[in-house]
């Protein structure tokens, strides 16, 4: 991965403006039925999204309340289901080594997340999570779990990772 790479991404987080959707409090309320299943997939009334730009689109609107999801506009607010949570990761980009790497991870739904003491990795019944934002976490692939273990140095019995100087444990050790 090139320098220039890790820097645009730097660059996009910072420039990204997403919808205010923690102010809008809509007097409308209901349920849609679309729901996000396990593997990230997003479907309208059992049929799956065929347009990733819809589901980005949306992404941008979902808010999370206690453990269910909506999406908000400043007009309606409507339920939806997610069995596990909403996003994917599905690359990451690693600057520097051990305690003084930085890691950028990509989701699903085009987010951009540089880990830090806000955006935390977490290991929930082995699986691996990074929160991306308010509330909205996003489930590490397999793949890209592979690749942060690569980059994961052992500490005391436990395999950590750090990102802007916050340590990251991704378990224990055999």
């Amino acid at each position: 991965m090139s320098v220039d790479r890790f820097e645009t991404l730097l660059q996009q987080i910072e420039s990204r403006a997403l919808p205010p959707v923690r102010q809008w409090q809509p007097e409308r309320e209901g349920s849609i039925d679309i729901h996000i299943d396990a593997q990230g997939n997003w479907f309208h009334e059992g049929s799956k999204f065929s347009r990733q730009s819809l589901i980005d689109l949306f992404a941008t609107i979902l808010r999370r309340e206690g453990s269910d999801y909506f999406l908000v506009t400043p007009a309606e607010k409507l339920k939806i289901r997610v069995d596990d949570v909403p996003f994917l990761v599905v690359d990451m980009e690693v600057r520097g080594t051990a305690r003084q790497a930085d890691l950028i991870f990509s989701t699903n739904v085009g987010d951009h997340v540089l880990a830090d003491a806000v955006h935390e990795l977490s290991m929930r019944a082995d699986k691996p999570y990074l929160m991306v934002r308010d509330g909205l976490e996003a489930k590490l692939t397999r793949s890209v779990f592979y690749r942060l273990v690569e980059q994961g140095i052992e500490e005391t019995g436990t395999l950590a990772v750090y990102s802007q100087g916050t340590r990251f444990s991704l378990g224990a050790t055999e």
